[in-house]
């Protein structure tokens, strides 16, 4: 990880080399052009070392600025249960608390800078869902290594109720009332989701396929090829929405205000290059993985709002009364290994200098608290246009 930070950071300043070159006046400068070109001539070197060149070739010129565009979609889903007997009852009672927050489908546009697989891209949502997305990604010969970091907010979740209680003032306990229910949920203050995916591939044929010529477009795949491959994932992510005027979603949410979740996954699997004619290319990748660490951390607040939920004058029509919260816990929990699973399909279509791709990704992840179960899913379909320089 540490080589290739080196290699991101040293390659941005490769234009720059002849500007500082003609500015120096001690030297220091010049020594600095000449391990930063010395670099990109290693890199150039290493993107065709070891290949079949009948399979595998690389563009005469090494950098690419690619339009992205594209749809995304992140989708969580919650379970909380609070029984009765929590709160000193003796009785059955329980509600189930089901908040979905899934974004609808959002479009996105931004640019991605390259050398030889080695770049950094940024983009930025359209439409009512705020968000943005940083994408880092390094490629070689039999390795891939891609960073994505989507951070959005929503404010309108979807809530499913469930559960059963008793109406003491009428039929008192022996008609239990059942409570099955969908809508939406308006927050005063958004739920903020921030998400950071890790993937790294190492492909056991890297001599006729390329993972690069699929995803980055700095080499071509000439011929079609297979690889079986191993890899490793690492999720990270937070959902926040510790506000004040939340206290009603989070004494829902069993006190719950802030949910971080790290997971570490391993596999293997298979990708397929075809190349069913000249300047064509599709791809797909499919890998099975163990998740070996899932921790799930949260934090717990109680509120004013709560106390007065439970008191016999209770007024539900006042929407902002009482609604401080104060944080008084946090939880860990360590799950039990878990399967998931990782998924890619790409079209690529070369002709002279520019390109045309088309990707898209699907990522499932389990998760389990004491307090709370769900589940993440995330998936994007994206397009580019890219040339050389």
């Amino acid at each position: 990880m540490k080589k290739t930070i080196l290699i991101l950071v040293a390659l941005f300043t490769l234009p720059m080399a002849s500007t500082l070159k003609a500015a120096d006046q001690g030297g220091i400068v010049t020594s600095i052009a000449k391990f930063v070109r010395k670099l990109g001539t290693t890199i150039d070197t290493m993107t065709v070392r070891g290949v079949d060149r009948n399979y595998i070739d690389a563009p005469e010129l090494p950098w690419q600025v690619i339009l992205r565009g594209g749809m995304s979609q992140t989708d969580l889903r919650f379970s909380s249960t609070m029984h009765a007997k929590d709160f000193g009852m003796s009785t059955g009672e329980y509600l189930t608390w089901e908040p979905r927050i899934k974004n609808s489908p959002t479009t996105y546009a931004g640019v991605w800078v390259g050398y030889r697989g080695y770049g950094i891209g940024l983009s930025r949502n359209f439409g009512n869902n705020k968000g943005s997305i940083l994408t880092l990604g390094a490629t070689g010969g039999s390795y891939g290594i891609n960073m994505r970091i989507h951070s959005f907010e929503e404010s309108t979740p979807m809530v499913h109720l469930g559960g059963f209680y008793y109406d003491r003032d009428n039929d008192g306990l022996s008609n239990p009332v059942t409570v099955s229910a969908d809508n939406s949920f308006q927050l005063f203050s958004p739920i903020k989701v921030h998400t950071l995916t890790l993937d790294g591939y190492y492909f056991f044929n890297g001599k006729r396929f390329s993972y690069a010529a699929a995803y980055d477009q700095s080499v071509i795949q000439k011929r079609s090829a297979g690889s079986f491959m191993a890899g490793a994932m690492y999720h990270y992510s937070r959902v926040k929405y510790n506000d004040d005027y939340n206290a009603d979603f989070i004494l829902f949410m069993n006190d719950i205000g802030i949910i971080k979740q790290w997971q570490a996954s391993i596999g293997a699997g298979y990708a397929y290059n075809y190349v069913p004619c000249k300047g064509l290319l599709i791809s797909a990748l499919a890998m099975p993985l163990v998740t070996f660490y899932n921790r799930t951390k949260v934090w717990l607040y109680d509120s004013d709002y709560k106390q007065q939920f439970f008191s016999d004058d209770f007024d539900e029509t006042d929407l902002f009364l009482g609604r401080h919260i104060n944080e008084y816990s946090t939880a860990s929990r360590h799950s039990h290994v878990t399967l998931n699973f990782d998924a890619r399909l790409s079209l690529t279509y070369q002709f002279d200098r520019f390109f045309f791709n088309a990707y898209g990704q699907f990522s499932r992840i389990p998760y389990k608290d004491a307090q709370v179960k769900g589940r993440f899913i995330d998936w994007y379909i994206n397009a580019s246009l890219g040339i050389r320089l």
